[in-house]
């Protein structure tokens, strides 16, 4: 592990590995584990005053939030979702650090500003975080659904406060996407990749997993199912207390690797998975960026799977330097912490069939994500032997890498008849909102027991 110094916060890089090939060997993997401290907060609204007695502090200025509230007419239906979607926004509204800039939008076949309006952002303190609120009371719910344009919407509003460089979206749905131009999704998360990030929330049972996964995806943001709209209210609370935390936006993932050397993929695997390896721009000979969105105070872990040219027994190389890099203002890289990832050939048995227990770990979580996606989806095609086989697959996974609440929710689908073996029968009359809740979560990881 190497830490460069710099002031709060501050990152770390640990790299896992099983360094040994056998001759003529040419996959690396290691698990690349970043961790931040010294730079988040706890929840709650940290107060800071200038001079003057206003909101000030670094902090606060330099972070923007838009909470985008979906007030299609199916809101209405039943009436409970808009009235505890308006209270969830009334306590993230609440939440709002001091001195923070914010907006609401309310989202349908277009977007409209609810607060503050005039396509500016307000500052959060305690006369704006009232306005807000009485604001709130105006929403009602009318129209279709085109998530785009709420998304563009946002954009706009961030934009007219470019000294913000912490730029974080709350967007909640009932339904589908299904009054939008062709294209018009794919050119909205164009224009906001790389820009802010996106934490989705689905309200009920009628929106689609698949839909605000690809939204929080491209955003690198989470998604996440709020089944009954009585409990809105606490997940907007605990989603704007953790966009509060963040302290550091736009830190990318840097991998350099030698001639002849390929990077397969990058992907993030926890706190959940997340495949990064699209999302790469180059960063000068042989080296990439990957995008990791804003940090507070937290750990993550990232599988890089390298290709290298194969040798003999006995040489060694460096297969790839990670480097965790932030762009300063002027142009310029800073560097904020690095690990190095090795290749060493042998013909040692015991040293080249040694899988690295982090690594053998998250290859597990990610077949367990795909042994649910899949078998609900064989189950909604109607083909239940191979829905069977998926999720009995997982049930066993699950089970041996200790994911208890992933266990959890494969017990509200299937009758577990031994979890060892991955045997199981499917139970009757399935509730939707368990279906969704799995598979919304699937990609949620545990890390590797110590």
């Amino acid at each position: 592990m190497a830490v460069l110094s710099r002031s709060e916060p501050s990152f770390s890089v640990d790299v896992f590995q099983n360094e040994y090939l056998a001759e003529g060997a040419r996959e690396v993997n290691a698990i690349v584990t970043v961790t931040t401290t010294g730079g988040g907060t706890t929840g709650g609204r940290p107060v800071s005053r200038d001079a003057d007695g206003g909101a000030g502090g670094a902090a606060g200025a330099q972070a923007a939030v838009v909470i985008m509230v979906d007030c299609s007419g199916s809101m209405d239906y039943p009436a409970e979702k808009l009235r505890n979607a308006r209270a969830a926004t009334a306590v993230a509204v609440d939440t709002i650090r001091d001195g923070v800039a914010f907006a609401v939008v309310a989202g349908t076949h277009e977007a409209t500003e609810v607060y503050p309006g005039g396509g500016k952002l307000a500052v959060a303190g305690d006369a704006t975080r009232a306005q807000a609120k009485e604001a709130l009371r105006k929403l009602s719910a009318s129209g279709g659904t085109a998530i785009g344009t709420w998304l563009l919407k946002a954009r706009q509003l961030f934009a007219s406060r470019p000294e913000s460089t912490i730029r974080h979206g709350i967007l909640l749905t009932d339904g589908r996407n299904e009054h939008e131009k062709p294209g018009g999704l794919d050119a909205a998360l164009e224009s906001a990749a790389g820009y802010f990030t996106v934490d989705c929330r689905g309200v009920g049972t009628d929106w689609e997993v698949a839909e605000l996964r690809r939204i929080s995806s491209a955003l690198l943001g989470t998604v996440d199912i709020v089944a009954e709209p009585s409990g809105l209210a606490e997940d907007f609370r605990q989603m704007m207390e953790t966009a509060m935390g963040k302290q550091v936006a736009d830190v990318s993932l840097r991998v350099w690797t030698p001639a002849n050397a390929v990077v397969r993929y990058v992907k993030q695997v926890s706190p959940s998975l997340e495949d990064l390896t699209d999302h790469r721009t180059e960063a000068g000979p042989r080296a990439g960026d990957y995008p990791t969105g804003s940090w507070g105070d937290e750990s993550r872990d990232y599988h890089v799977c390298v290709e290298v040219p194969s040798a003999e027994v006995g040489n060694e190389m460096l297969a790839a330097r990670i480097s965790l890099v932030l762009p300063r203002p002027d142009g310029s890289t800073e560097v904020l912490s690095q690990g190095l990832v090795r290749a060493v050939w042998t013909d040692d048995l015991a040293s080249t069939t040694r899988i690295s227990p982090q690594v053998a770990h998250y290859t597990g979580q990610a077949e367990l994500a795909s042994s649910i996606q899949e078998g609900l989806e064989a189950h909604r095609a109607g083909d239940l032997d191979r829905a069977t086989a998926k999720l009995g697959a997982a049930v066993r996974i699950a089970h041996r890498t200790g994911n208890d609440s992933t266990y959890k929710l494969l017990q509200k689908v299937v009758d577990v008849v031994d979890p060892k073996e991955g045997t199981v029968r499917f139970r009757k009359n399935v509730s939707e909102a368990d279906s969704m809740t799995l598979e919304t979560r699937s990609t949620k990881t545990v890390r590797v027991k110590k």
